[in-house]
């Protein structure tokens, strides 16, 4: 067995109740889009770009997570990657657009979704994986990511 599926398979042991999984749906997206707003809101030294993308600590940071995730799974982490860049295109839009400051709105939402996480593992009656392990803070998104590439029939 490979080391991505025995993280998801062991990530998914706290996670099989449906009112779980579909408080994981909703909640782990905005977790991870929460913490890049957070980071994107942290000023950042310089004003560089690779191409259309700003660096800064969320892509820096992001950078770091798609190398965790090429390493497990080249082709899970083309998924990653593509949902990664929706989450920086969606910090980018929201700090140009909202009306109040884009780390106001990250913080509201990341203590919501963490509150529905909370309530889901309690539904659930386990602990969330990561505090068994940090790494499963990342194997979140690939464990949404498999069940994405599972209903289009790709492999992983």
């Amino acid at each position: 067995m490979s080391q991505l599926n025995a993280l998801l398979d062991e990530y998914g042991e706290s996670h099989q109740d449906p009112t779980n999984k579909a408080v994981h749906w909703v909640c782990v997206p905005v977790i991870v889009w929460t913490v890049v707003a957070l980071l994107w809101s942290i000023p950042f030294p310089g004003a560089l770009r690779v191409g259309p993308v700003p660096v800064n600590w969320a892509t820096l940071v992001l950078l770091l997570a798609q190398v965790y995730y090429f390493r497990l799974s080249f082709r899970l982490g083309l998924g990653l990657l593509a949902y990664n860049a929706v989450m920086i295109w969606l910090a980018a839009w929201v700090a140009a657009n909202a009306p109040w400051p884009l780390w106001q709105i990250a913080l509201a939402l990341f203590v919501a979704a963490w509150i529905g996480q909370f309530l889901g593992h309690k539904v659930e009656g386990k602990k969330p994986s990561f505090f068994r392990d940090v790494q499963f803070l990342l194997i979140g998104p690939a464990w949404l990511m498999s069940f994405v590439y599972d209903a289009m029939g790709l492999k992983y």
